[in-house]
């Protein structure tokens, strides 16, 4: 079995003329969580889309345990064992807690009946320390509940690799901490996480390396503080004052 997990060679994305992603290439150590990280608008979030199949690339291919996934539907991606979160909160208010999970269990990796989906849910939700009522709707939730649901509903897909988007983002400094202990939790399952983050306190305690992006192009990686110590990134996302 290959060391990485996940191998993005010469990935591109373009809307019309611009080009979001522009021949970024790297692997992800299996077993590890890897930091993806830039300032706005440079492709992190594109990238993570494109590997998950909600969007096609330009050019390039995505291998996932030596099998190409590039050009694949999300849920084909999805029963190959790659799931994750949005970068903005999607929790239909339609349906309850539990069921919000509940679906990606009947419709994941092991498509399993109502009943078992419902049970599934409801030891996934504990598993990510919700706290409020399975009955509830998005509208009577806060919002770090709103995000263990999201967690719970890719964790649903039972993935072995897991794209966080920015799922620590907006959570105050308690939730922070209990939020990086749970990422750091799922690793210890066998779960390979990549995760896209600004909240640099995360990142160097739970990332052994690290992907720098800028204006779509692959311009550091390393260790956490090797690549922050990089002049171009220090230039281009910590800003010249750090």
């Amino acid at each position: 079995m290959s060391a990485h997990v996940l191998s993005i060679a010469s990935v591109s994305r373009r809307f019309g003329g611009l080009k979001a992603v522009d021949r970024v290439s790297f692997s992800v150590p299996r077993g590890e969580i890897m930091g993806l990280i830039g300032p706005n608008g440079s492709g992190k979030t594109t990238l993570l889309n494109v590997i998950m199949g909600r969007l096609a690339p330009t050019d390039g291919t995505i291998l996932k345990d030596g099998k190409r996934i590039s050009g694949r539907t999300p849920e084909q991606i999805c029963r190959l064992g790659v799931a994750g979160t949005f970068q903005l909160v999607r929790v239909p208010d339609a349906l309850n807690a539990r069921d919000n999970v509940a679906v990606a269990a009947m419709y994941g990796k092991r498509k399993i009946g109502v009943s078992a989906s419902r049970a599934e849910a409801e030891r996934l939700l504990d598993r990510v320390q919700f706290e409020g009522n399975l009955e509830a709707h998005a509208d009577q939730l806060t919002y770090f509940d709103q995000k263990r649901i999201e967690l719970a509903r890719a964790l649903a897909c039972s993935p072995d690799v897991l794209l966080l988007d920015e799922w620590l983002a907006g959570l105050n400094p308690s939730e922070l901490e209990r939020g990086i202990e749970l990422v750091h939790s799922l690793k210890s399952e066998g779960i390979t996480i990549v995760m896209v983050e600004h909240v640099m306190h995360a990142i160097r305690s739970l990332c052994s390396h690290v992907v720098v992006l800028s204006a779509g192009k692959l311009i550091a990686s390393g260790t956490p503080d090797d690549a922050l110590a990089n002049p171009e990134v220090i230039r281009v996302y910590l800003g010249d004052d750090q």
